[in-house]
């Protein structure tokens, strides 16, 4: 049986990225490009969409060369149909549109929080890890859930009632001066501070960050230094998702914990989910760094799952439904292959 080869691309926000991966799980390409909102601005959408309409040819181009393969050589085109940014969801989905149709291959319309999912599995697998059924901590610029599979589909179990966390840290960084994206700098600061006391707001299993974030900016405005407010904030964060993400954990009895979505890259996150699944005697996985924040392989693999379960677009049909939704919930998209694990990990041939 030959290799199937899907090239998948991601534009929900401020992040474009294509990747290029095989049926068996191969990354073959993962090359991305960021749209950097002006000074003290948040996202923009139509210049982030302009942005990604520029830098897609290139792109496209860089990645199908890193692959070492031709157009012909595709079999799958995915895109990140939601949930997302319109302008930005509405440039991905062109594009795929316009490449399906100029090759004549189906098109795979992926559920961008699935895919954050699906590569943490994936990569957790082929570190030997058997990840088929985990509790997941989705933490990103746009999103905060814990998720679990029950009743075929990706559950939310745990989630923010206002701001994401990655938003949160934004919204801060951008408060006091820093550059965009925020968390990365506010990790490196807060190495270097002290915790200052912060608000905790725990609700069952969802939490809140809208108080965090006002308290967080008022200590540095009454002159806490910033180190050792950025120090609070992360602790702070940190620990309420990680008490939603263990209760999520003993409510459902798993035993698997996988930490996926942008801030995962966060080395202080990682290790206080590694601490809190070691002390229950369960298994912890952080999704690589390369494969945390929005990429094309994800929405490469995951379209490759899409597809092999009849899911996907054929080509006479693409022009009336490969459409996008900007509020696609996890729980709406349809996951066959995850209801029955061992398919999901028998499709790596």
């Amino acid at each position: 049986m030959s290799t199937m080869i899907c090239v998948g691309i991601e534009s929900t926000a401020e992040k474009l990225g294509v990747g290029v991966v095989t049926d068996d799980g191969e990354i073959l390409a993962n090359v991305k490009a960021q749209y950097v909102p002006p000074p003290g601005s948040g996202i923009l959408p139509r210049e982030a969409a302009e942005h990604h309409s520029r830098e897609l040819p290139e792109l496209l181009e860089r990645a199908l060369k890193n692959a070492g393969v031709e157009p012909e050589d595709i079999d799958l085109v995915a895109y990140s149909q939601g949930p997302g940014l319109g302008p930005c969801l509405r440039v991905g989905a062109t594009a795929a549109r316009t490449l399906a149709l100029a090759l004549e291959v189906p098109l795979a319309p992926v559920n961008h929080c699935v895919a954050h999912v699906e590569i943490g599995k994936l990569a957790a697998r082929q570190d030997g890890l058997d990840f088929d059924d985990p509790v997941t901590l989705y933490v990103s610029g746009g999103n905060t859930q814990v998720l679990a599979l029950k009743a075929g589909r990706y559950r939310v179990f745990g989630e923010t009632l206002d701001l994401p966390v990655g938003n949160m840290l934004d919204t801060f960084s951008r408060k006091v001066g820093l550059p965009h994206p925020g968390g990365p700098e506010i990790e490196r600061l807060a190495e270097k501070g002290e915790p200052v006391e912060l608000p905790y707001t725990v609700r069952g299993t969802d939490v809140s960050f809208s108080g965090l974030l006002t308290a967080a900016l008022r200590r540095y405005k009454q002159g806490d230094r910033l180190e050792d407010v950025c120090a609070g904030l992360q602790e702070t964060a940190f620990a309420m998702l990680v008490e939603i993400t263990e209760r999520a954990a003993a409510q459902l009895g798993r035993d698997e914990i996988l930490l996926t979505g942008g801030v995962a890259a966060n080395r202080r996150l990682s290790e206080m989910i590694h601490e809190m699944a070691e002390s229950r005697g369960a298994e912890a996985y952080t999704v690589p760094q390369e494969l945390a924040g929005d990429n094309g392989a994800m929405i490469a693999w995951t379209g490759i799952l899409v597809h092999e379960h009849g899911l996907s677009i054929p080509p006479d049909e693409i022009p009336e439904k490969a459409i996008v939704k900007q509020r696609y919930r996890v729980d709406e998209a349809s996951v066959p292959w995850a209801a029955h694990p061992s398919r999901s990990a028998d499709s790596q041939r």
